[in-house]
């Protein structure tokens, strides 16, 4: 159980954290409403609270190594659904490669 809420934190960072860039990407880049940067920088700061949630037993550098494996997937699913950037075979074998390293850091068994 420990396990599915810990992936299940990583997951809800990296929506807010790729959401909250996003945000402050368009506003900035395309021109949409201050609001959306607004909406951008709260949904960050909501970002940087969630992996406080891991397990106790987590430290702070293997959370976020483990994390930067986990938002290089979620960031190639998010521009895919949601800027219809089909991902080509290296974005793949990178986030596999990425994913897999993830999890060895966080989840390895250690004695």
């Amino acid at each position: 159980m420990e396990l599915i809420k810990s992936v299940f934190y990583f997951i809800v960072a990296g929506i807010f954290e790729i959401g909250g860039g996003y945000l402050i990407w368009i506003c900035l880049r395309d021109g949409k409403s201050l609001w959306y940067g607004i909406f951008g920088g709260v949904a960050l700061i909501v970002y940087g609270v969630i992996p406080t949630l891991q397990p106790p037993s987590a430290n702070f550098g293997r959370v976020y190594a483990t994390y930067g494996g986990i938002f290089i997937v979620l960031s190639i699913l998010w521009g895919w659904k949601i800027e219809n950037i089909i991902p080509d075979k290296f974005d793949l074998i990178g986030g596999i490669i990425a994913v897999i390293g993830a999890l060895i850091i966080m989840y390895a068994p250690r004695g």
